[in-house]
């Protein structure tokens, strides 16, 4: 059985347990019919209704080529300067569930890493880095206080840069 320390580190997705994609949970694998203490609860784009994969077939790319399948959406993605970072993004990259199309954004020429779900009491202290994505996506500050909450009608997506570590956001609406 594959267990907690085994856990493979996603470059895009650092911390899966903590934003809930990754839970948990003894099942065995659709993928690999290994028996594993983790299984994938995001989202994954396939023709199959696939619910049971493990973090090692996200990883190793054995569930997207298995299934033909991806972990987000190559159209609902800022551009890159590598194939490369696409390819790991979409086939060996742990999603993040959004209210309508999540979204990746990127920065320095490569993606940003998913940090997770945020309202305004968790960016307020660093709301002027952001400044630009509230604006690009036609909001205000003042909007941004008064209605993005966790879980709200107006829910907040974190990133950050691999590269020079500035936060970007995402928002979208329920």
């Amino acid at each position: 059985m594959k267990n907690e320390k085994e856990i493979p580190v996603f470059k895009y997705h650092p911390n899966p347990l903590k934003t809930g994609v990754i839970e948990k949970r003894s099942t065995t694998c659709e993928v690999c019919g290994e028996k594993a203490e983790y299984i994938y609860v995001g989202p994954f784009y396939a023709i199959q209704e696939i619910e049971k994969i493990c973090p090692w077939c996200i990883k190793n790319g054995k569930a997207a080529k298995k299934y033909n399948g991806e972990f987000q959406d190559a159209a609902s993605c800022d551009k890159v300067d590598k194939d490369e970072y696409l390819d790991e993004l979409i086939h060996r990259t742990p999603g993040y569930m959004g209210w309508q199309q999540e979204y990746w954004l990127s920065h320095c020429g490569d993606f940003c890493a998913f940090i997770g779900y945020v309202g305004w009491n968790e960016i307020k202290s660093f709301i002027s880095e952001l400044e630009n994505d509230v604006e690009d996506l036609g909001y205000t500050v003042e909007n941004i206080e008064k209605y993005l909450r966790i879980n709200g009608h107006l829910q907040g997506y974190l990133f950050e840069c691999l590269h020079c570590n500035k936060k970007r956001l995402y928002i979208d609406c329920a």
